[in-house]
């Protein structure tokens, strides 16, 4: 722990940025989970902090709206703050959101039995939901994203009061998690109609006590555009060869495609860079990550950006050229809240100095012993010398065993 947190205040002074994370401490339960957790530790790939979010519930609810859509939250609401969010970036929940993508669990419950949750039940399989669980009074069902869960839930609970229904819905990552979630926001609210969810690590839920009017908005739609260049791609094709880099560009192309769903939007065979839209944020940043490392595989590195516009994320990843210990090295830069982050993959020779400090801790005190003895001998005897010959010493040492 105090070697980690070492590691982050060195490594964040010679980049000149907070460094969050290095590797990653999250638990993995499958398959595609153990891949990333192991290439992130592999690679020590950290994530930075460029410009600090202010995280606050004022912030929290602005950016509710702007995300659901200002039509689709109507006026007569409260919303509430149960448990406050962290006013930090957390590096588990961002990689999580990331792996696990941003489809989310809705779980809504009628307060006495009705007929009305098999109108529910058309109305989330028409907003393209997927119907989990389903009884007289409750449904579990499978969101495309969080903002269209509480879309979803508000209408819910707007067809419920106009029958003087009292409804629950509530968002979680699992099914059983939307159901605690439920059970929490009953007994701070009792059996007024809401929806509770989580934001950057806090619970909130959007309240109402009154009948409320037709929503009028239509899901908001954002684009999550992801700009790929190659660094230095001149020495790259002088060493390796054009070819070399249109088979790693074109692999990366069809990843994009295919298993993020993206369309791309700017490329031309045998170029340095891309520019592609992605359906969903976490599959940007999924896009974005993945393509580094492959091309890291591969002796090729990437600076990467997303945004919401063409030009936002190519903005993005021209911040990754400052960026960098000694010579640049591969770097995703996104937005969080009203901050900017970054994922940042070191060099070699940066990975093998955290590695020998992190996994030979006494190998390492028994150098600063023997630098510290010798310096202070030296200086002791009018020798200043001894000092550098010490850390000469020092270093060879370290490096033949």
């Amino acid at each position: 722990m105090v070697m980690d947190y070492l590691m982050r205040g060195l490594f964040g002074f010679f980049i000149k940025s907070k460094v969050l994370s290095i590797g990653t401490k999250y638990y993995p339960t499958n398959e595609k989970e153990r891949d990333y957790v192991d290439m992130i530790n592999y690679t020590h790939t950290m994530l930075l902090e460029i410009d600090r979010a202010h995280i606050n519930t004022q912030n929290i609810f602005q950016n509710l709206i702007k995300e659901v859509g200002s039509e689709n939250i109507p006026k007569g609401r409260k919303f509430i703050e149960l448990i406050p969010a962290e006013d930090k970036v957390d590096e588990y929940a961002l990689l999580s959101n990331i792996i696990m993508g941003s489809d989310r669990y809705l779980y809504v419950e009628v307060i006495r039995r009705d007929l009305i949750i098999k109108q529910f039940v058309e109305l989330i399989k028409k907003e393209k939901g997927i119907i989990v669980e389903e009884s007289n009074t409750e449904i579990v069902s499978r969101m495309l994203s969080k903002n269209d869960a509480i879309r979803v839930g508000i209408e819910l609970i707007r067809l419920g009061m106009d029958k003087d229904i009292s409804v629950r819905a509530a968002v979680g990552m699992t099914g059983a998690a939307a159901i605690e979630r439920a059970i929490n926001l009953n007994k701070q609210i009792g059996e007024t109609s809401g929806v509770g969810f989580t934001k950057l690590g806090g619970e909130f839920a959007v309240v109402f006590s009154d009948k409320i009017e037709k929503l009028r908005g239509s899901p908001a739609v954002y684009d999550n555009y992801l700009f790929i260049d190659v660094i230095d791609s001149t020495r790259f094709i002088e060493e390796n060869g054009r070819d070399k880099l249109v088979e790693i560009m074109t692999e990366i192309k069809n990843f994009i495609e295919k298993d993020c769903e993206g369309k791309i939007e700017g490329y031309r065979e045998g170029g340095d860079d891309l520019i592609a839209n992605l359906p969903t944020k976490d599959a940007a940043l999924r896009a974005g990550i993945d393509s580094a490392w492959h091309a890291l595989n591969n002796g090729a590195m990437l600076r990467a950006g997303i945004g919401k516009s063409r030009r936002e994320s190519g903005e993005m990843a021209q911040l990754a050229d400052n960026i960098k210990i000694w010579n640049n090295s591969p770097v995703m830069v996104f937005d969080i809240a009203d901050g900017t982050y970054a994922y940042f993959i070191p060099s070699e020779f940066a990975r093998s100095v955290m590695e020998f400090f992190l996994y030979k801790k006494s190998k390492v005190l028994l150098i600063f012993l023997f630098v510290f003895i010798v310096s202070f001998v030296g200086w002791s005897v009018g020798r200043w010398e001894f000092g550098l010959v010490a850390m000469f010493l020092a270093l060879l040492y370290a490096v033949v065993t």
